[in-house]
């Protein structure tokens, strides 16, 4: 399983391990023995693997959740991981991708919708304990374009979206933002921003200011090329947004 690994970095072990351990199997369990007598040197080498793999788990775990939040499990939810899967890695890793969600559905059957919920506030409190915000907030995008994904954000998404946010230490805003982008009104601009339309000018260029900073693409340039460029992606519609909003307001 090339395009995702045993190792999860700072991720290792906790409550994403545990699902890791039932996901990936023996993958994981091989990789976890080893890793046990590392050198130091051996260790640093694999940081930036592990970063990266921690992200992508996290990533499979909270879709998965996002995915079955009405229980339901949508064909254009599971297909829009499975683009984004195909597109970046390989054919392999969207069978794969797809099967680990499948892993995790029936994870959630056995423990059960409250011991999951459970699961998933933990999970998401071992993210928000090493994973900087810049890569946390990514994840929350790429968890509403999920929600997005058919045409429809049912009421237990969008409560479930919100919840992530705030295990993982985000304002409870920031799943509306994301859920704004792409939008093509001025109410859809005013949304990303995280602003209402009373705002000042200077309320507007402040506003976007923070938001360029947090979401730029050089932040997340560490887990791979792939996830730079779904960051570009939405640094492009972030400036959209703003660009929508002066023009409205004739700022220069």
């Amino acid at each position: 399983m090339k395009w995702i690994g045993g190792f999860l970095g700072l991720l290792h072990g906790g409550p994403l391990g545990a699902l890791a351990g039932f996901v990936l199997g023996a993958i994981f369990d091989s990789f976890t023995e080893r890793s046990a007598h590392f050198t130091v040197e051996e260790r640093q080498a694999y940081e930036p693997e592990g970063e990266r793999n921690g992200f992508l788990f996290s990533m499979m775990v909270l879709s998965a959740h996002i995915i079955h939040a009405d229980r339901k499990i949508m064909h254009s939810e599971m297909e829009y991981v499975r683009r984004f899967l195909r597109t970046n890695f390989s054919a392999a890793a969207e069978s794969q991708g797809q099967d680990i969600l499948l892993r995790l559905f029936e994870q959630k059957k056995q423990m059960g919708p409250s011991q999951w919920d459970a699961q998933i506030q933990a999970v998401c409190r071992q993210i928000a304990g090493v994973m900087p915000q810049e890569q946390r907030l990514q994840l929350i995008a790429f968890l509403c374009e999920i929600a997005k994904a058919d045409g429809h954000i049912a009421t237990e998404e969008r409560e479930a979206l919100r919840r992530i946010c705030l295990h993982m230490n985000l304002d409870a805003g920031t799943a509306e933002q994301m859920m704004g982008l792409g939008g093509s009104t001025l109410e859809d601009a005013y949304r990303v921003l995280g602003i209402t339309p009373d705002a000042t000018d200077d309320e507007v260029r402040r506003a976007y200011k923070r938001m360029a900073l947090e979401n730029h693409p050089d932040r997340v340039a560490s887990l791979g090329d792939d996830i730079r460029r779904a960051a570009e992606k939405k640094f492009k519609e972030i400036n959209e947004a703003k660009e929508r909003i002066y023009r409205a307001r004739g700022i220069k």
